[in-house]
């Protein structure tokens, strides 16, 4: 009898990124906290700010110190449930290669940061956001929501694993996750400042470059470095 042989990374992949999925289905609960403090925070720049019209800069900064603190969250819950329950353990003793549970956490969070980035401009749009985006410069609101997304779920997948191994994983998380994410947030930022402007602008080409590159080369370093975090 010929020996089975191991899953595809591609098989491996998908496989974690339906549990994911599936496990945030049945019982809801890093998708909810994101979403809920995202809204929760709108409604309090709402009122701490005093007005209730922001535009440009002030705009871009309100929606990107939201979205990252609520990335926060989500980040720190990437490696909890695996690592209570057994779940890392198991993976590492499968016959298949790691890359497969980095690219399927690195996806399970890029979707929730998408939703709750979907949800949270939203909610802005209403309360705070004085003008009113036309439908092309939503679209460019949304292709740099993403980008920095992609960023922030490499960057947050690879912090998770470091911090999993440690007591104070919440501290660690921050500590780490912050300072890496200054890049993305610049540019994610001055990205948006004219697509919030009081009679709209242009998306500056530049910044969306800045991303992509700040996303490929912490894709490539994410890759080199989590065989030896998620061993460790």
């Amino acid at each position: 009898m010929s020996a089975s042989r191991p899953p595809s990374t591609l098989a491996a992949t998908s496989a974690v990124l339906a549990k994911e999925l599936r496990l945030e289905r049945r019982a809801p609960q890093t998708l909810t906290a994101m979403a809920l403090f995202s809204a929760t925070a709108i409604v309090i720049f709402h009122f701490a700010l005093g007005r209730d019209e922001v535009s440009g800069a002030l705009a871009s900064g309100v929606l990107w110190v939201t979205l990252t603190l609520a990335a926060l969250l989500g980040i720190g819950r990437v490696f909890v449930a695996d690592s209570e329950e057994g779940g890392l353990d198991g993976f590492l003793l499968a016959p298949v290669e790691r890359s497969a549970l980095l690219i399927a956490k690195a996806l399970s969070l890029l979707i929730f940061l998408i939703g709750v980035g979907a949800l949270t401009s939203l909610i802005f749009a209403v309360l705070l956001l004085g003008p009113t985006p036309s439908v092309t410069q939503w679209g460019s609101l949304a292709i740099v929501i993403v980008l920095a997304d992609i960023g922030i779920a490499l960057v947050g997948t690879l912090v998770a694993a470091i911090a999993i191994q440690t007591r104070t994983r919440d501290l660690i998380t921050s500590i780490l996750a912050l300072p890496l994410l200054i890049p993305v947030l610049i540019g994610a930022t001055r990205a948006c400042e004219p697509l919030l402007s009081v009679g709209g602008g242009g998306l500056a080409t530049r910044w969306l470059m800045m991303l992509g590159l700040y996303d490929l080369v912490f894709g490539l370093l994410a890759y080199a470095l989590f065989d030896y975090l998620i061993e460790d």
